[in-house]
């Protein structure tokens, strides 16, 4: 099992679908991390020499921000919205949507379950 910045890649995939097991790397950036190494997509992860999973090690490492690092920048950037107090900042800290969407109904995921209001009942006509 190859070992790419502290995650384990799983053998049986093609390259460029492997990569995007690391946070941060998506299907656009494996391709061009295989472009860069001169390394063919499809080939399956078991088939790499140790040079070659040290060559597309190397390069995660030097031209992208993948895991931890990439978490805590955007942990980071959260936070300075909510301590700056901007209406973002106050969309994270109530945990409601950020980005406009409606909360009327729907925004379930971000709000959590509902919850019942005491002394609300439902009308019937």
């Amino acid at each position: 099992m190859a070992r790419i910045a502290g995650v384990n890649i799983p053998t049986q995939k093609q390259v460029w679908i492997g990569l995007r097991y690391i946070h941060g790397i998506g299907a656009s950036k494996a391709k061009e991390i295989c472009t860069k190494t001169g390394i063919s997509p499809v080939r399956r992860i078991h088939d790499l020499t140790d040079a070659e999973v040290i060559q597309i090690r190397e390069v995660i490492d030097r031209d992208y921000l993948v895991e931890g690092d990439l978490r805590r920048d955007v942990a980071m950037n959260i936070k300075r919205l909510m301590d700056l107090g901007c209406y973002r900042g106050l969309r994270h800290r109530k945990n409601l949507p950020v980005r406009g969407q409606r909360t009327h109904t729907n925004a379930r995921t971000r709000k959590g379950p509902a919850r019942a209001i005491a002394g609300k009942k439902k009308v019937t006509k």
